[in-house]
């Protein structure tokens, strides 16, 4: 009795329950519709960047000569004819030792001088070599090998590596070599001469830098070098690795216009995306006449129609402009359908993209479609911020609700327990009456058999 007396008691908690159930489904179906929103003002955010439309894709004639496009602001289409006049390398200087296993005859200190390289000046067939700094005296503590040698070096961290190597049973070298290519990455050896095999000298392939002469046999020719293989600021957006000495290279960098217009698809595919959410969590089956968790909430259907209009109403947009002296004037451009871009709306109510049509007006007039890309872009950018503002809004607001309503059901419980408690007490001291009542009714009965 008393558990068929708590389940009426609890009728107006389990209202409150069922109240929660709903809005914490009703708040899932904003969130889900809300993640499919800020995916459109994401790639609307990309459409709208200026970087996105100076996106490059660049083409070599060469084999050894590798272009990659890296993408920014600073990306230019435009094109490089060059020689690759001379490759990055390191130093390499080598003392070719009779057994790099043995005690050697080495000395107890020698010098090597940090310097710069610079090409053969009075063809020779030797570099010039000019000091920079200090010299650094490397001691070879005893007994003198060749490992206690390289390990003195490589202890001394100037960014020169030394190495046995062997190339015939205990035949070999030490090699000292620069951690670093280019012509400022050098050094100089001094005291090891006469310690080689047969009394030789240390031989030196000396540091270079990659030059690349540029518009060769012109009088505009001119010299471009690096201290690696790698170019990243000859070419605006353009980064080119070379491997070897080549002439007559050309670099061709060209707009992408496949990227840009897959920003367009991309943009797309979201706001169809959107579409597709908010159709789905305000659906109503006639036929079984169910609803679904957002049927009936006009925030969420009219973000569909906006949506929409941003196509079906064509474009405009405000255009900044400032003269020569420096007064800035604001215009408003009257673009007209969205057509023009590649963008149009089905019959089904989505959106399409025409990659064909995007290139074909790109390639007819790129500053106008350019300018007018990127204002779309921002339009649905800030429209999409607003809504999922307007959808951040609504999901607080029913959170605060869950919260409030979960409270009462707390609240409920106690008084239930209460309740249950009071109840239990109630029906105790009934059963105890009761109780006595037929012990009395038993001992009056067994009085009255014993008159008759």
């Amino acid at each position: 009795m008393i558990s068929s007396l708590m389940q009426v008691e609890a009728v107006p908690q389990t209202k409150l329950k069922t109240k929660v159930a709903t809005a914490q489904t009703a708040v899932t179906s904003y969130l889900s519709v809300n993640t499919k929103i800020k995916a459109t003002k994401t790639a609307a955010e990309s459409v709208g960047d200026l970087a996105s439309w100076r996106s490059l894709k660049v083409a070599s004639s060469s084999s050894t000569v590798t272009a990659t496009a890296t993408g920014g602001l600073g990306g230019m289409a435009g094109i490089a004819k060059f020689d690759v006049t001379s490759v990055a390398r390191n130093q390499s200087t080598v003392l070719k030792l009779a057994d790099t296993t043995a005690e050697q005859s080495l000395p107890a200190t020698f010098d090597i001088q940090p310097g710069t390289w610079s090409p053969d000046a009075d063809a020779d067939g030797v570099d010039e070599f000019t000091p920079v700094g200090n010299p650094v005296t490397i001691t070879v503590p005893e007994p003198r090998t060749a490992a206690k040698l390289t390990t003195a070096v490589n202890s001394a961290a100037m960014g020169i590596r030394a190495m046995v190597v062997n190339t015939s049973g205990n035949e070999g070298v030490i090699q000292f070599s620069g951690q670093k290519s280019g012509a400022a990455n050098g050094f100089q050896i001094s005291g090891l001469d006469g310690y080689g095999t047969g009394g030789a000298n240390p031989t030196t392939t000396s540091a270079k830098d990659a030059v690349l002469t540029m518009n060769p046999d012109t009088e505009s020719a001119y010299t471009v070098t690096s201290a690696t293989n790698t170019f990243s600021a000859l070419m605006p957006g353009v980064t080119l690795t070379v491997a070897k000495e080549e002439k007559g290279v050309t670099v061709d960098a060209t707009t992408d216009t496949s990227a840009i217009s897959g920003k367009f698809q991309a943009l797309v595919d979201a706001a169809n995306a959107a579409l597709a959410e908010i159709t789905s969590q305000t659906a109503y089956d006639i036929d079984t006449k169910t609803g679904s968790p957002l049927t009936g909430d006009f925030t969420v259907r009219q973000m569909k129609q906006t949506m929409l209009s941003q196509v079906s109403n064509g474009l405009s947009y405000t255009k900044s402009t400032t003269d020569s002296n420096g007064v800035a004037t604001n215009t408003t451009v009257d673009f007209g359908s969205l057509s023009q871009l590649g963008i149009s709306l089905t019959k089904e109510g989505t959106f399409a993209f025409s990659e064909t049509d995007f290139n074909k007006a790109y390639l007819a007039d790129p500053a106008k479609v350019q300018e007018a890309g990127i204002a779309f872009g921002a339009k649905m950018k800030d429209l999409s911020a607003t809504q999922t503002k307007a959808v951040t809004g609504v999901i607080t607001g029913r959170k605060s609700e869950i919260q409030t309503l979960t409270d009462q059901i707390e609240n409920w419980d106690v008084r239930l327990a209460a309740k249950k408690v009071a109840l239990q007490k109630q029906y105790t001291a009934l059963e105890t009456s009761l109780g006595s009542l037929k012990n009395q009714s038993s001992w009056l009965s067994g009085q009255l058999a014993g008159l008759g």
